[in-house]
């Protein structure tokens, strides 16, 4: 495995999926490690984030990494005109593995391709996010013990979300019905679709939450991007098409959590944060036992 970029999810097989679950099961277990003492990891955030930056960087400094980069770029030579490319190869210089988060599609790509270190993807664009659909799938496993034959509802913004983009590929694997909610300006691009016709899976797409909640083993709900808008009508129009109450939670599956990349905005209603549905939170501390696991296995570690 070392050496080896995490660009897609696709990248990875079923198997080593797998393999990072028990992984992270055995980091949570045990977070504080000293295993990549020597280890020097870059963090090159091109696109604000706080959750995924900052899981990372807990999750080298708990193994007693070091870590080197920027959560900013215009304090960097791309403002003076310094291309990825170039900028990907000096920084492999200074380090063994390489995080990086780019608005453009495409980019983490590039970047594999030119690095002499592994690239791991943190997001580019509204393309993927494999480390967050890992570490998705390990709270799916964590909650229902099992990632074969779940219902999968996937609610908001399904056209520029890559965390929804990652997770249908990924969880394509399990025999997983998906229900896709979402308004007509925001639905599933349909190359995911296609994907799954040729994998013979079911989805169900529909405009009304309430219709197939009952049924949901996974809700997982996504933030609609205003950043990914270039129509401020448009965003305006769907921002808040769906927001979920706790009162749409009655009845519904005891084994159901309501699951979230995070950040949210409201389409997650504060009440709901004290129901025992409600995983988001958890799920994001997840994301440092996964990224642990992953970081270890590009590395050859563990």
């Amino acid at each position: 495995m070392k050496n080896k970029s995490l660009v897609s999810i696709n990248d990875f097989t079923k198997d080593e999926y797998l393999k990072i679950l028990e992984l992270a099961a055995d980091f949570e277990k045990k977070p504080t490690q000293n295993i990549l003492k020597d280890h020097v990891i870059a963090t090159l955030f091109f696109e604000p984030s706080t959750r995924t930056r900052l899981s990372f960087e807990t999750a080298v400094s708990r193994l007693s990494g070091k870590i080197v980069g920027f959560s900013d770029s215009s304090s960097t030579s791309t403002s003076k005109g310094e291309t990825l490319r170039d900028s990907i190869r000096i920084v492999s210089n200074y380090s063994d593995l390489i995080v990086m988060r780019h608005p453009l599609e495409g980019s983490a790509r590039l970047a594999s391709e030119v690095a002499s270190v592994p690239i791991v993807n943190a997001g580019d664009g509204a393309n993927q996010h494999p480390t967050q659909t890992l570490l998705d799938m390990y709270s799916i496993w964590k909650t229902q013990g099992t990632l074969d034959n779940l219902n999968l509802f996937l609610v908001g913004d399904l056209k520029y979300g890559r965390t929804v983009h990652s997770l249908l590929m990924a969880m394509s694997k399990f025999n997983t019905t998906f229900y896709f909610i979402a308004p007509d300006e925001l639905r599933m691009p349909d190359e995911y679709k296609l994907y799954l016709d040729t994998k013979g899976l079911k989805y169900i797409e529909c405009k009304d939450f309430n219709e197939y909640i009952k049924e949901a083993d996974i809700i997982y709900m996504t933030r609609v991007q205003q950043e990914r808008f270039t129509d401020p009508i448009e965003y305006e129009r769907v921002k808040n098409v769906y927001i979920l109450q706790r009162s749409m939670l009655e009845g519904t599956r005891k084994n159901m959590k309501v699951l979230h990349p995070l950040p949210r905005v409201n389409e997650i209603a504060r009440d709901v944060d004290e129901s025992p549905q409600a995983y988001y939170f958890q799920q994001a501390l997840n994301g440092v036992y996964t990224r642990q696991a992953i970081i270890t296995y590009m590395l050859g570690i563990k």
